[in-house]
């Protein structure tokens, strides 16, 4: 395979391309929209027939902020270390900003996940690059 399983980690980790690794998964200058193709490699980030793809990144960034930021400042209240009036406001900001901030990655991790385990399915290593689709088992 020309693209391995660590690469492929690498790779989602710093929002790349799992296929070429470009730094090319967002457009320029915006902070939430997907490129639908690699502009280096052609490799398709968004399906069209694949609506509900993205739908783990989404389970993904509210697990993440569940237990990263929002369980936290539940138990920082419980103990009483912090305010409940506090906690709540918190709990709030958090469950807005974070998400936002966590939503980057979460689209890159998800990707990363599903390549990591089906490695064939990138274009680089001989795959049609699509989720769900047969390529070269």
């Amino acid at each position: 395979m020309n693209v391995t399983r660590g690469q492929i980690i690498t790779r989602g980790l710093t929002n790349c391309c799992p296929n070429c690794g470009g730094h090319t998964l967002f457009k320029k200058g915006t902070l939430f929209q997907i490129n639908r193709q690699c502009p280096s490699c052609g490799f398709e980030f968004e399906r069209g027939n694949d609506e509900g793809f993205y739908l783990g990144s989404m389970s993904l960034n509210y697990g993440v902020t569940l237990i990263c930021f929002l369980l936290p400042v539940g138990l920082l209240a419980f103990f009483k270390v912090i305010g409940v009036t506090t906690a709540i406001v918190l709990a709030v900001i958090g469950a807005v900003v974070f998400p936002a901030l966590f939503y980057r990655s979460s689209r890159s991790w998800w990707l990363m996940q599903y390549y990591f385990f089906f490695p064939h399915h990138l274009p680089a290593n001989g795959g049609k690059g699509r989720a769900g689709e047969d390529a070269n088992l």
